[in-house]
């Protein structure tokens, strides 16, 4: 068998590994199994592809995968072909298959995803090759040539996530007890929350909290407080415990530690603008309180990640060395926010066509939360069509959601963001008593920002006043009157 490939080295590829899955399918095995990820592709020689394709074709005109069924539908010419390849007929060669049986049918999710590993492998190879020989090329695009690399790398890694990683099918009595667990826990807190707190005590009422394994998204408009309430609302859920992730593809690691800093800052009564820092006009005085809360945010569970152009797949390899990282410390992640969705780099698939790249990004993420038991909060932008609108017209609405309707489907919870503020320091009144009335409601709405919950699975649509002092990047619930 090491003649399967003429490029690949004999030490490289271990057909005992693809032997027993064939062996397993033949003598026993349930396909159903790993009908969901492995195709005839992931084999090597092009025996074991006209095996598993002739199984394949059992399974569903037969709903068997036995020896005699597979060979009555094996192509005429496979005999001449395993003759060459093997020396033996079809038959001869199945039969000697089940020798090669080791974990046998309790194995054979495990064996599956073997094989689609070592075919991964051994794609990455043909990949690397490839780079080595392009790079030498003196005429070749070094750019296009990271690009072609990174979208078949992403490409290879999409096949191995491909299988099954947890257990997706219970009965309604074993989702019930998982129910009743989360209530439990809810209670214990003493707080009703039955995800991760947002540090907003009017958001947690009507959400519940951040909730695991669901994606939230947060749209609004450039300067109305994405980055604040992500980050402000990052530092609560890892001052409540849980472990934190934020990855920013837009903002460097060190001036979002600046907006933290004000943000904590601003807890203990101190008001220090953000752009203050950025500039150094900064009193001697308020050096020591960013000192305090500098040593406030190194005791929390709290990861940043700033990267630009970070592909879904690199997405994935930052969140799961965060979680390591917060398996290490005792606090497992818990809540993951991106800094935004629509910078994280789509693959090659389709190239193009924004619609179908947003739907697969928004796709990745929402399969990231359920995958690892994730709050995945991803920040979105909304069409600029919102500053178009009338000026009582311009509170987001599903239709801004930019660039695709995915993200309406794909979210369990989609909230906007607006600030009437924002919008009322850019424009000045028409005469003398619209400035005035401009002025006064620019006086009475300047902390003020709406929080609308557009979507929600579980709970209401409703929108929540907060107060917001955006120099401080500092979030926080509405005074009570």
């Amino acid at each position: 068998m090491s003649a399967a490939s003429q490029t690949i080295p004999d030490a490289a590829y271990v057909p005992e590994i693809e032997q027993d899955v064939l062996g397993t399918l033949l003598f026993g095995g349930d396909f159903r199994k790993v009908m969901s990820f492995l195709r005839e592709d992931h084999f090597v020689p092009d025996i074991h592809r006209m095996l598993f394709r002739a199984i394949r074709a059992a399974h569903e005109q037969y709903g068997s995968t036995t020896m005699p069924i597979v060979s009555r539908l094996l192509p005429e010419d496979a005999k001449i072909l395993f003759i060459q390849k093997t020396d033996q007929s079809p038959s001869a060669y199945m039969a000697d298959l089940a020798s090669s049986i080791v974990a046998g049918p309790a194995g054979l999710e495990r064996g599956g995803k073997a094989v689609v590993a070592q075919w991964a492998r051994l794609k990455t190879a043909e990949v690397g090759k490839l780079l080595r020989e392009t790079a030498h090329d003196a005429t070749s695009d070094t750019k296009v040539t990271i690009q072609s690399v990174s979208s078949d790398l992403d490409t290879i890694a999409a096949e191995l996530r491909a299988g099954p990683r947890r257990k997706s099918r219970v009965t309604l009595a074993e989702a019930a007890v998982g129910a009743f667990a989360e209530i439990e826990e809810a209670q214990q807190r003493g707080n009703g929350l039955t995800g991760v707190t947002w540090g907003l005590t009017d958001v947690n009422r009507a959400t519940g909290g951040i909730q695991r394994g669901e994606m939230t998204v947060i749209g609004a408009r450039p300067s109305m407080g994405k980055t604040a309430v992500g980050l402000s609302v990052a530092i609560r859920t890892a001052k409540s415990g849980a472990g934190t992730g934020f990855i920013s593809l837009e903002m460097g690691a060190k001036r979002l530690a600046m907006r933290a800093l004000t943000d904590i800052a601003y807890d203990w009564g101190i008001q220090i603008a953000y752009s203050n820092l950025i500039t150094g006009r900064v009193e001697p005085g308020e050096i020591d309180t960013l000192k305090s809360a500098c040593r406030d945010l190194d005791t929390l569970p709290l990861w940043i990640e700033e990267q630009p152009g970070l592909s879904m797949t690199d997405v994935r390899v930052k969140t799961e060395r965060m979680m390591e990282s917060a398996e290490a410390v005792g606090c497992p992640l818990g809540v993951l926010f991106v800094d935004y969705l629509q910078l994280i780099r789509p693959s090659a698939r389709y190239q193009g066509n924004r619609n179908n790249e947003i739907t697969e990004i928004s796709g990745g993420l929402r399969e990231l939360a359920r995958e690892y038991n994730l709050g995945v909060v991803a920040l979105s932008q909304l069409s600029r069509n919102i500053e178009s609108r009338a000026m009582n017209e311009r509170r987001p609405m599903m239709s801004d959601l930019r660039d695709s309707g995915a993200i309406e489907q794909d979210a369990d919870t989609i909230i906007f963001l607006f600030r009437e503020a924002y919008y009322l320091e850019k424009e000045k009144g028409k005469d003398a008593e619209a400035e005035v009335n401009r002025v006064s409601r620019l006086s009475d709405v300047q902390n003020k920002l709406e929080f609308i919950i557009g979507k929600q699975r579980n709970g209401p649509v409703k929108t929540i006043d907060l107060f917001v002092d955006i120099a401080c990047s500092a979030v926080r619930n509405a005074a009570r009157l």
